[in-house]
């Protein structure tokens, strides 16, 4: 666990000290956008709105792939892989201590953007009272974003190994995000209308229906988990 952390410190100070997006500068934006110009343009209903926790649990994904694709591509450009894979941290740290590092800077950005969110709104409408995000919407939030930042870090990692650039890993991550967010609307499309019928009239409650999207998930982040530790070969890595 120690050398996790370290791992993912050292990840930490290599992004906080990144020019452009992916940097200071990009996280004082992104914090600036979600949590003071959309909230501003949005007003109550930021935080009000039903559909509020599946708009943000895509917040911590699209934060994670923003850092992820560097994870090893990053490491082989500069010329530093070599040395990390010869340091006595074990496999597991190296690899958890990348995606760890991903997944907290996803989950502090995404929360600072949220508090300040709820600060401008009950700073820009004090006279309609104070508005908070429910328990049930925060917990959502935090279970849908944890689990798909995780996916997205599990499957930025396996692309990252094997990939030759940054730009090479971030477009084929990108390419992987479309396919994952289309892929279950059109799975649901070509459903037989048989198939469709029941479906619709299963009369599941939307808490049902999150459970079961959350159960599905969990299996998955699992899965994908498993195949990076398995794919994550140092003498392979230096080969590339």
């Amino acid at each position: 666990m120690t050398d996790a952390v370290a791992v993912a410190r050292k990840e930490w100070l290599e992004l906080l000290g990144t020019p452009g997006w992916q940097g200071k500068q990009g996280i004082i934006l992104f914090v600036l956008a979600f949590g003071v110009v959309l909230p501003l343009m949005n007003g109550p209903t930021w935080i009000t709105s039903p559909t509020i926790a599946i708009t943000w649990s895509w917040v911590p994904m699209f934060l994670v792939a923003t850092v992820i694709s560097d994870a090893f591509a990053g490491e082989r450009e500069r010329h530093t892989l070599e040395t990390l894979l010869a340091t006595r941290l074990s496999d597991s740290a190296i690899l958890f201590g990348k995606i760890g590092a991903a997944i907290a800077y996803s989950g502090a950005v995404t929360a600072v953007s949220l508090i300040l969110g709820v600060v401008t709104v009950n700073l820009a409408h004090r006279q309609d009272g104070l508005v908070l995000y429910s328990l049930g919407v925060v917990t959502l939030i935090c279970l849908l974003g944890l689990l798909g930042a995780l996916l997205v870090a599990a499957i930025g990692v396996l692309i990252s190994l094997r990939s030759a650039t940054v730009r090479q890993a971030q477009q084929t991550l990108s390419g992987a995000i479309v396919v994952l967010a289309a892929g279950p609307i059109l799975l649901v499309r070509f459903l037989p209308a048989g198939w469709q019928h029941r479906l619709a009239s299963s009369g599941l409650s939307g808490e049902q229906v999150a459970l079961l999207g959350m159960t599905l998930l969990v299996a998955i982040d699992a899965g994908a988990l498993t195949m990076v530790r398995a794919r994550f070969r140092r003498g392979r890595l230096i080969a590339v």
